[in-house]
């Protein structure tokens, strides 16, 4: 590429695919720079080599580009934490952003919190578990029913639905 290029003459093909022929390595050099561009050697082989005027720079990045692939989506675990005492328009936005981080293919795990009084009322979270499990269900599936943890939580683990 460019000044690498140490044999001469070498045969030349513009930027635009055209043929300009036999030249000195330094002409065709100083042709390539005029247009801002670079002198690449193609086909080392030939006599006299083969350097096609062109932005290798581009060629590169297009090269990796189409080498990169699709991406790949990591899945997160979304964790959502409610109390046995929260109302029912806070649960629906609660359900709203489950719904997005399933829709993202991401795990989501629903925690009901109980503090004081309230570890009295486990049925009451249970129960709010099973509506969001509900609202849920034509995007998730239950990897984990829901089921109490450590005396002071009741929790469900929904995964996206595989389409």
């Amino acid at each position: 590429m460019n000044e690498r290029i140490r044999i001469s003459p070498i045969r030349v093909v513009s930027a635009t695919g055209e043929m300009l022929g036999e030249m000195e390595t330094a002409d065709a050099l100083r042709l390539a720079q005029d247009e801002g561009l670079d002198l690449v050697e193609v086909s080392p082989d030939a006599r006299p080599p083969v350097c096609r005027i062109m932005n290798y720079g581009k060629v590169v990045y297009e090269r990796q580009k189409k080498a990169g692939g699709p991406r790949q989506h990591k899945t997160q675990l979304k964790q959502l934490r409610l109390r046995a005492k929260t109302g029912q328009n806070d649960i629906d936005v609660k359900v709203r952003q489950a719904r997005d981080f399933l829709q993202r293919r991401d795990k989501v795990k629903i925690n009901v919190m109980y503090k004081g009084r309230e570890n009295a009322h486990h049925d009451r979270g249970m129960e709010m578990l099973g509506e969001i499990v509900k609202a849920l269900e034509d995007v998730a599936i239950v990897e984990q029913a829901p089921r109490m943890e450590s005396g002071r939580m009741a929790s469900v683990l929904l995964s996206p639905i595989k389409h």
